[in-house]
């Protein structure tokens, strides 16, 4: 840890202002324990398409603030839906340019957690396999017991925030992430 205050950087798959996933985000933020501050990088939408012909001194600007903020970052909270059984494009698109240079991406070595809700029954859970996946192959240190997969009709329409048992679910995903840092 560079600090006594643990930085976590937040991830969310979803581009859309008023996604649920965006929303079980700010409900991590605002309740955030002491000593830990969870960043949103509310750019993945400015990150051009992955491509080693551009990824060259200097990085594309947006590329450059994710790849600082993941430095800066003990750890990584992913907030995402699942689009067609997957990981959405936007997220995959991030795991690719923070993973670069290959084998020494700024989040190597870090803990990293993936929540968040989807439409389906299951709320996303094959989605969150697959960036799981990805970001284990890309360099941080997934931790696979760190789960919460919502199917959004269980929040009836409503803000995450105002259901007392998701909002302490999305406490205990941050505690144990927080624990995991070395």
């Amino acid at each position: 840890m560079k600090s006594d205050v643990v930085n976590v950087l937040v991830l969310v798959g979803s581009l859309r202002a008023q996604s649920v996933n965006r929303q079980l985000a700010e409900v991590a933020i605002a309740n955030a324990p002491a000593g830990v501050r969870l960043q949103l990088f509310d750019r993945l939408g400015d990150l051009p398409f992955y491509n080693e012909d551009i990824d060259i001194e200097p990085a594309p600007e947006a590329v450059q603030a994710l790849r600082d903020a993941a430095a800066e970052a003990d750890a990584v909270l992913v907030v995402t839906p699942e689009y067609n059984g997957s990981i959405p494009g936007v997220l995959k698109n991030a795991i690719d340019w923070v993973s670069r240079p290959y084998g020494n991406g700024a989040l190597k070595g870090k803990p990293a957690a993936v929540i968040g809700a989807a439409l389906g029954q299951y709320g996303g859970v094959w989605g969150h396999e697959e960036t799981r996946k990805s970001f284990g192959i890309a360099g941080p240190r997934v931790v696979e017991s760190i789960s919460l997969s919502i199917p959004t009709k269980t929040l009836d329409g409503k803000h995450p925030r105002e259901s007392a048992e998701v909002v302490g679910k999305v406490c205990e995903v941050v505690e144990k992430l927080v624990a995991e840092v070395g």
